[in-house]
């Protein structure tokens, strides 16, 4: 499929930028909530575009890596589970430490980036 210009990011930005800047400031109670609500969606959806493909690819190599094999990020990640339920993976393991801290960045860099590093 050939790529469209403006990227969906980018018209993405132009309507939260249009709902924050232009009509936010002339609403009050319930439409300007609903409003702000919006404009949260619309950003989480253009961070989702702008990062889950990378986010993906990294957390695929994490499991891949902590598993000894390579598969679907559902299998690796249901396999995971598993395994931590079983006890087969120990719950200090340094890799199984770092792979869940970076896949709760991950996902709050999507969700909410202001609760990154807090």
């Amino acid at each position: 499929m050939p790529q469209s210009l403006p990227d969906a990011p980018t018209l993405l930005g132009a309507a939260v930028k249009y709902l924050e800047e232009e009509l936010l400031p002339s609403l009050d109670g319930y439409h300007r909530f609903k409003t702000r609500v919006t404009a949260n969606v619309l950003n989480t959806i253009r961070r989702e575009l702008e990062l889950r493909g990378k986010q993906a690819a990294a957390e695929r190599a994490r499991l891949a890596a902590i598993l000894g094999h390579d598969g679907d990020v559902d299998a690796l990640s249901l396999e995971l589970s598993e395994r931590i339920r079983s006890g087969a993976i120990d719950l200090n393991d340094p890799a199984l430490r770092a792979h869940l801290r970076q896949s709760v960045a991950d996902a709050l860099a999507i969700n909410n980036p202001k609760w990154i590093n807090r």
